[in-house]
């Protein structure tokens, strides 16, 4: 069987722009290591003022019982959210770092180069530390208007990232603009850069695309996927956008039923999913956990499928 690891990003990408108690980020994460996920995207050390719904980043750290074998992982987007996040002892923090021009001048007000310019001081702050910094590549397929991007069009990018030294990415679809065709020609094209063993790939799910596109990240050989709990997410810039993560639990069943090891109870995960969607206010999406996972043989942890009524 081969195995992949499923990274849930939810408890950032879900209160960055919806609320939530410090108590409540804190079982979440808790829940997903329950679960069996083993990395999670916990916080983002960003400005209050900017994302207020994240500035109880620090505490939530503080509040989660560590585990041998589980990543806690944040964002990042200066010296001084880097410096936090060491302080806190997150396991690695990712740069913001946009691939789409007008989205990098509006989401943190510096444009690509300027940004780069950034990570590589951040790069000399992290060495030495028990932090590894790794970068996003936000808008790697498009977005969020105009044309998708071709994968030639990160060449320059990559180059820097490599010049500057880090080697740790996450190639995320942040706007749901990639189709299994797209995520297969851009990690073809950006292995010979980057290890597959190394390389994240974040997908949502915008446009519906979401899971067919985990699938065939994992035929290709990508063995770190970012997920989001119940599809959970949204940006405090756009709180009316569609940009939620690709549930996990779905993305979980498909993977598990194609022969993929993600280590994680489907059943625990489900729980977790429902529990998030009452916290959230009970809109979030998904289909395995309301109809029950598909039964297997020889599998007692299978949850029963519902009885359905048929009316005409």
């Amino acid at each position: 069987m081969n195995s992949l690891r499923i990274r849930d990003i939810s408890p950032r990408l879900a209160f960055q722009a919806q609320p939530g108690t410090t108590a409540q980020k804190i079982e979440l994460v808790e829940r997903l290591i329950a679960s069996g996920v083993t990395a999670v995207e916990v916080s983002s050390f960003v400005r209050p003022d900017l994302v207020p719904g994240l500035a109880d980043a620090a505490e939530v750290f503080a509040g989660i019982q560590r585990r041998p074998g589980v990543s806690l992982e944040c964002c990042v987007a200066n010296a001084t959210g880097l410096t936090q996040a060491i302080e806190a002892g997150a396991d690695a923090a990712w740069f913001l770092l946009s691939v789409d021009e007008g989205f990098s001048s509006g989401n943190t007000g510096r444009s690509i180069e300027k940004s780069l310019a950034v990570l590589e001081q951040l790069q000399h702050i992290a060495e030495g530390s028990r932090t590894q910094l790794g970068s996003y590549l936000i808008g790697a397929w498009g977005g969020p208007v105009g044309l998708g991007k071709n994968p030639r069009a990160l060449a320059p990018v990559l180059k820097r990232l490599g010049e500057i030294g880090v080697d740790d990415w996450i190639l995320a679809d942040s706007f749901g603009y990639a189709s299994p065709r797209q995520i297969t020609e851009t990690v073809a094209f950006v292995a010979p850069s980057s290890r597959l063993d190394s390389l994240t790939v974040q997908v949502h799910d915008t446009r519906g695309m979401g899971v067919a596109d985990v699938v065939e990240l994992a035929r290709a050989g990508v063995r770190n996927i970012d997920t989001s709990l119940a599809g959970s997410g949204g940006h405090p810039a756009s709180p009316a956008a569609r940009v939620g993560g690709v549930c996990t639990e779905d993305a979980v069943q498909a993977l598990e039923l194609m022969g993929f090891d993600t280590g994680i109870d489907l059943p625990a995960l489900i729980d977790a999913a429902n529990w998030l969607d009452t916290v959230l206010g009970g809109h979030e999406k998904g289909f395995v956990r309301h109809v029950g996972a598909v039964p297997q043989a020889h599998n007692d942890k299978a949850p029963v499928v519902p009885e359905f009524s048929w009316s005409r």
